[in-house]
């Protein structure tokens, strides 16, 4: 089942010559439960195709659906309320909340929307990313690599359809990043979580299940990773 699919996705800046095409007509289907990387170069068009999967920006032309609903169509209103229960966001940036603990930190989007928090999936989740120790600590407690394991914790608690990852080791360092990444596919596997995740780095991209490079606005590969095939 796909979960994400874009039909001649454009987003075009400016007109006449200094018109540029951000995204040139980007047809892309992700199905369930599957971690796919999205690589290319600084201006490939990348940030702004997570943009657009997101909902944090409006297409040209085409249309974005997540989990069976066209978001290109929704009002601005309609558009937060699913982008707050459908989609999760792991930016380079923690964004937590300094006053509130790791806690407090993971179940707030879900307590914002007025909804009942899953304990027992919270917890899971808790233990899965290895904060078990650091519940009550304050961000300002934590190592990056912490912070970023807590953003993380905190958009797989909305069960959202599609969790999106922009450049989520950006700020750490390599081993940790290393840790983070393999959470980010432990996320997949064990929550059976839609992940996509975008990046410049080749090698941080092949420990995905499937890696699509796009330049100048446009996809020029897509292909599945074998086992063997990717970094450790």
């Amino acid at each position: 089942m796909n979960i994400l699919q874009t039909s001649n996705l454009k987003k075009y800046y400016g007109k006449g010559e200094t018109m540029v095409k951000a995204l040139d007509g980007v047809n892309l289907c992700v199905e369930q439960g599957k971690f796919v990387s999205v690589v290319g170069t600084s201006g490939s068009g990348k940030s702004t195709l997570l943009h657009m999967l997101g909902g944090l920006d409006r297409p040209t032309a085409g249309t974005v659906e997540v989990d069976g609903r066209d978001i290109s169509k929704l009002k601005d209103e309609e558009l937060t309320i699913f982008r707050r229960r459908k989609i999760g966001f792991v930016f380079q940036s923690y964004n937590l909340i300094p006053v509130l603990n790791v806690y407090e930190n993971i179940v707030l989007p879900v307590e914002l929307d007025g909804r009942q928090t899953d304990k027992t999936y919270v917890e899971d989740i808790i233990d899965v990313l290895g904060l078990g120790q650091k519940k009550y600590n304050l961000p300002s407690q934590l190592s990056g690599g912490q912070q970023q394991r807590v953003a993380i914790a905190r958009a797989l608690a909305a069960k959202p359809a599609i969790l999106l990852a922009d450049e989520p080791t950006g700020n750490l360092d390599s081993v940790t990043s290393q840790d983070v990444l393999s959470l980010l596919k432990v996320s997949s596997d064990r929550f059976k979580q839609t992940v996509v995740m975008i990046t410049h780095n080749e090698e941080i991209a092949q420990l995905a299940d499937r890696m699509i490079r796009i330049e100048d606005g446009r996809i020029k590969s897509d292909g599945v990773i074998k086992e063997g095939e990717r970094h450790a």
